[in-house]
């Protein structure tokens, strides 16, 4: 029997998912438990699992097509069975799709450009601008460009309507000095291929004199692809548009503070004997739980008219990988042991890095810790993430000279930076929120009554 494989519905707001990569292709044995696909979600990029054994009949959504969730993806059952019809599916695109009250960018069509004009007064038009998709041009003309590695756009039709005769295309490479411009074979397939208009590179003059033909080399050409724009994946449209969204909504405050990590760091070196492996993040994040139980208004949301407060503190953590920032969720950090703390965030950490985040691990954060320490970093502020009141910003820890009972001392200083919504937090009470932080983690005897007993 032909089993449907569907777009999974992975979260509660998950509505759209992406197809990145088939890992089976048609006619191959398909058993429970393989990987089928990896589909991009806003939240991560995730790997489905085969729920059905047989071989992959059919599929129906490609590598880079968006469908909402629920909808038929491929088909699974024996071969030679009949494959069920499947209604057209419409492609979904968030960037054509904006949120209520959101605003969209768009890009302005290249302008006509007489061909009368030198190409050194031409504006400056980019070698890689997309070709036009509905540009009038007629067969011959068309015939003509396949050979001829330009952008057509800025060539006036003189045909009926405004069309691009072979006439029009001819005059227009003859204006621009196309014939003059020495290319060779594997370059200029290359940009055929690639779509690269070699009138708008910065050519290489020929044997060194600018007035003689101009030279077009692969490296040119490697050089403009790279530069191609390139569409940001849909994680990263998510972050741009969420981020965007919180800087330019929420009145951000700052407010800073250095923490010596001295006694923690040798503190932390005594553990690592005694085999006890908690990380520095580990401390904060702990610091950070329990200064929350304490100042609740940091641990709240608004909506700009009401709070909310959140009675546990369900802690985000910032983490870097190859699709961009993703922020897994600890869950109750305010009362969860350090241990458990410890093994959840690395938990967590390793399966960001392995793409095998779950979007409810991903959801219902309350406050983040963004920790670039390991990045060598003086001091950096963070963006409040959508729906919380604030995100601490952590720096790397230097050796610093400080004075301490009148000595110059070499210390092990580290920048905490708080960002706060100013319409729920102030600035005292901000300043009180991150020194409490600052003085728990400088406390060795509240670590000691936590990793000794």
């Amino acid at each position: 029997m032909v089993q449907t494989i569907i777009m999974p519905k992975l979260g509660q707001t998950v509505e759209e998912s992406t197809v990145v990569k088939w890992h089976k292709q048609v006619g191959d044995k398909v058993i429970k438990g393989d990987i089928l696909f990896e589909i991009e979600t806003d939240k991560a990029v995730l790997e489905i699992e085969s729920f059905f054994e047989g071989t992959l009949l059919k599929i129906i959504v490609p590598e880079g097509m968006t469908v909402p969730v629920t909808a038929p993806v491929a088909f699974i059952g024996e071969p030679g069975e009949p494959i069920p019809a499947v209604p057209a599916i419409p492609k979904t695109n968030p960037a054509e799709a904006p949120a209520p009250g959101q605003s969209v960018t768009t890009t302005h069509p290249a302008a006509q450009v007489p061909i009368q004009v030198p190409r050194s007064e031409l504006p400056a038009v980019s070698a890689t601008s997309p070709m036009p998709q509905n540009k009038p041009i007629s067969p011959r003309a068309r015939r003509l460009l396949k050979d001829h590695p330009i952008n057509p756009d800025p060539i006036p039709g003189t045909g009926p309507g405004g069309r691009v005769t072979e006439k029009d295309v001819l005059a227009y490479l003859e204006a621009q000095g196309y014939y003059r411009i020495r290319i060779t074979p594997a370059a200029k397939a290359f940009a055929l291929k690639e779509k690269i208009d070699i009138l708008r590179l910065n050519r290489l003059p020929a044997n060194g004199d600018r007035k003689t033909d101009d030279r077009v080399t692969i490296e040119m050409i490697e050089q403009a692809v790279a530069e191609k724009p390139k569409e940001m994946s849909k994680i990263r449209q998510i972050i741009a548009r969420r981020l965007t969204q919180s800087f330019t909504s929420v009145p951000h405050f700052y407010v800073s503070v250095s923490a010596d990590m001295t006694d923690l760091l040798n503190f932390r070196k005594e553990l690592k004997k005694a085999g006890k492996f908690y990380s520095v993040t580990d401390f904060i994040m702990k610091s950070a739980a329990l200064a929350l139980k304490k100042f609740p208004a940091v641990n709240s949301s608004t909506d700009g008219r009401t709070i909310r407060w959140h009675s546990r503190v369900q802690l985000g953590m910032a983490v870097d990988v190859k699709e961009g920032l993703v922020v897994p969720v600890i869950r109750d950090a305010d009362i969860i042991s350090l241990d458990e703390l410890h093994a959840r965030s690395a938990s967590l950490v390793q399966k960001a890095r392995d793409n095998k985040l779950l979007p409810d691990e991903m959801t219902g954060s309350t406050f983040t810790i963004s920790n670039m320490g390991m990045l060598d970093v003086d001091h950096f502020t963070a963006i409040i993430n959508p729906g919380e009141s604030a995100i601490l910003a952590i720096s790397s820890i230097r050796e610093t000279p400080v004075v301490r009972k009148g000595q110059i001392v070499i210390r092990s200083i580290m920048a905490l930076t708080v960002s706060s919504d100013h319409r729920i937090v102030d600035g005292a009470m901000a300043a009180r929120f991150v020194n409490h932080i600052k003085s728990q983690i400088e406390d060795i005897q509240l670590w000691k009554s936590m990793t000794l007993s």
